[in-house]
């Protein structure tokens, strides 16, 4: 057992003087057999410690409903066995790129206020996660040296009651590490996120000693961190890939270093965001309320470590640097991960139209007066059809989904209408009565950063013909997760023309390993293999394949699904890198 405590001027371990030299790493952007090689190559980065946060709406996907808990206190078990110490943020607000930044779509009161409704919400989630972290705190022989509270929090709110009361719960709760809390280093952010009493950290990717130097002015004393330095950066969907410089990132992690400090590399493996759990960012300068921008599925981040697992320029240039300030050599990196033998091309063998994957796997049809969100019809992530009828006979008039979030599919009696989006939520033909009006909606990721987090998604303003509104609208959404095992969908034979719908295939594949899933001339939509679902993809890019993790595929047949939403094309296949 190791006592860590927070000193003056340093972090102490039993006592001594520590550096932290950190890397984030989350385990649920990771698989879960492949924990112990990204560890492995975090320690032979010359790194000691490992973050991740821990996202509440992945494990209480609805209210009181568990889902695998425990694999936290399982990861920080394989950091412990790799020899890492680990900070944890537990949240419950995260950020990181990820659905609604961690928050659950059904959260009742003001979020990261303290509102009572929602207080007594953290605080149940809170009794259940805990445990995890408690159990492995170093007093009692565990990895777990610090705790954060909140999350970049001063970059949002100022509600000093709120984090007071957190950092309250955290200590009442069992942790008994030192606690902390990360803002980037300006003035209004950390007035607003930090906690009298409570370790204060900043997050930047450049610029170190003038970062320090703002931080300083609000915390004379105390071990200086930068609890995100930001080495690399994430993609959205339509937009360029993102790269940072391997030599000018090594000279700002040196500049961090010879300030006497700590740092946590974010990312040093930023992963996959598999499942569909990848959020989006809001545009439109500081206020962070403009265009919608999703995250694309990999968060590859530019990180030195890729999501193959793979050492980059990055790593080297990083592990040259550490490598001055670590106690003896270090070690090697591990093996690569095996990799795919070879091509494998899926085989398509059925088919089953969006109506009818709806009428099997879908929810409840609601009919309300006014379109339902995502939330009322408890769809976090996934898409929901709407359905109204134009009365008639009428002349043609403009047809206008107002508030949409964020994407609409429009067909008028069975007929492809167009493409509808946030910026454009008029039908480019004008329609007549009687018809009947689908909209196929789908949410391309809840805003994880700013005011507009927690927002409605679907059509959140309601159908217009002309000026008049129309009402009796039938809604029913599919969840991603109602996808997760889908054995009862009856199929049918593949359609000649490539229509949306879910197609099933199956990979023969000789020699597992790492892959990339290639979808040639197919639009968009998400992909699972053997149950594992892959994220989505869109062809707008940058991201122009699927990250294929080895476990998840075995020696022989393995089943493919793709759930198209616009165009199918030729058949998938699988590739080495």
């Amino acid at each position: 057992m190791s006592e860590f405590t927070v000193g003056d001027d340093d972090f102490l371990l039993d006592g001594r003087p520590v550096r932290l030299l950190s890397g984030a790493l989350h385990y649920f952007r990771v698989h879960e057999a492949q924990w112990g090689h990204r560890l492995a190559m975090l320690r032979a980065m010359g790194l000691n410690c490992v973050e991740t946060y821990v996202p509440w709406n992945l494990h209480e996907p609805r209210p009181g409903v568990y889902e695998d808990v425990a694999a936290l206190g399982r990861f920080l078990d394989a950091a412990r066995e790799a020899g890492l110490w680990a900070i944890v943020r537990p949240g419950p607000y995260i950020c990181a790129e990820w659905e609604n930044g961690g928050l659950p779509h059904w959260l009742a009161g003001r979020a990261r206020t303290s509102d009572e409704v929602y207080l007594g919400q953290v605080e149940r989630w809170f009794g259940r996660l805990l445990p995890e972290i408690v159990t492995r705190q170093a007093d009692r022989g565990g990895p777990v040296i610090m705790v954060q509270v909140e999350n970049e929090y001063g970059s949002y709110g100022s509600d000093a009651e709120y984090l007071r009361w957190l950092a309250a719960l955290l200590r009442a709760q069992g942790v008994s590490v030192p606690l902390f809390t990360s803002d980037g280093p300006e003035d209004h952010m950390l007035t607003g996120g930090s906690v009298p009493g409570v370790l204060a950290t900043v997050n930047f990717g450049s610029q170190a000693r003038e970062a320090f130097a703002v931080l300083r002015g609000h915390r004379p004393s105390g071990p200086l961190m930068c609890m995100e330095f930001w080495c690399g950066w994430f993609d959205h969907w339509g937009a360029e890939h993102v790269v940072r410089d391997p030599a000018d990132a090594a000279a700002a992690l040196r500049e961090i270093l010879e300030c006497g400090a700590s740092v946590n590399l974010y990312m040093a493996h930023g992963g996959t965001s598999f499942a569909g759990w990848a959020g989006a960012n809001r545009g439109g300068g500081d206020l962070h309320d403009g265009v919608l921008e999703p995250d694309v599925t990999s968060y590859d981040y530019d990180a030195p470590i890729d999501e193959f697992g793979h050492p980059t320029e990055k790593f080297w240039r990083f592990r040259a640097v550490l490598a001055q300030y670590a106690d003896g050599p270090l070690p090697e990196p591990p093996p690569l991960p095996p990799q795919l033998a070879g091509r494998a091309e899926v085989g398509l063998t059925g088919w089953a139209s969006l109506a009818e994957v709806l009428e099997t796997r879908g929810g409840p049809v609601v009919t309300a007066p006014v379109p339902p969100t995502f939330e009322e019809l408890d769809v976090d992530r996934g898409l929901v059809r709407y359905e109204v009828t134009v009365p008639g006979p009428r002349q043609p008039y403009p047809f206008l989904a107002r508030g949409l979030r964020d994407l609409a599919v429009v067909y008028v009696d069975g007929k492809r209408a167009g493409v509808l989006t946030e910026q454009d939520g008029t039908l480019q033909e004008p329609v007549a009565g009687h018809a009947r009006v689908e909209l196929w909606v789908e949410s391309l990721g809840r805003v994880n950063y700013g005011p507009r987090t927690g927002e409605a998604k679907g059509i959140t303003g309601g159908l217009l013909h002309e000026r008049q509104y129309l009402h009796g609208v039938r809604a029913r959404g599919l969840r991603l997760d109602a996808l997760d095992d889908i054995g009862d969908v009856r199929l049918r034979d593949l359609p000649e023309d490539g229509a949306p719908g879910l197609y099933r295939g199956t990979l023969d594949v000789r020699g597992p390993g790492d892959a990339l899933l290639e979808l040639p001339g197919w639009t968009r939509g998400f992909v699972w293999i053997n149950g594992f679902g892959l994220g989505r993809y869109w062809c707008v890019g940058p991201q122009r394949s699927l990250y294929v993790p080895g476990p998840v595929l075995r020696e022989g047949v393995n089943d493919v699904w793709v759930l198209e939403l616009e165009r199918a094309a030729s058949a998938p296949y699988v590739r080495r890198r």
